[in-house]
């Protein structure tokens, strides 16, 4: 019996990782959101995804869209961390 836990425990990691989306389901997934939204849809965005991290470029009307866009990518299954490099103007 404890071996079984012992094993179930050493493979729960492997399970974990086989499950988190890779970078081009995100970059996918992101840029659906962002052009979908009814705000900030239309806008030249730049999106980057390595490793889990999103990196947002750009230029957007006003700091709510830029504050909305970041949100947006947050939501993604497997984002780690959104860098919001998005400038007003």
């Amino acid at each position: 019996m404890e071996r079984r836990y012992f094993l179930m425990a050493a493979a729960a990691p492997a399970l974990l990782w086989a499950q988190a989306p890779d970078d081009d389901i995100i970059f996918d997934q992101v840029r659906r959101r962002l052009t979908s939204d009814p705000q900030v849809k239309g806008h030249q965005l730049e999106v980057e995804v390595n490793e889990g991290v999103v990196t947002l470029k750009g230029v957007v009307a006003s700091e709510k869209l830029r504050d909305r866009a970041e949100k947006l990518a947050k939501k993604v299954k497997g984002v780690k961390q959104v860098i919001n490099q998005l400038r007003v103007g």
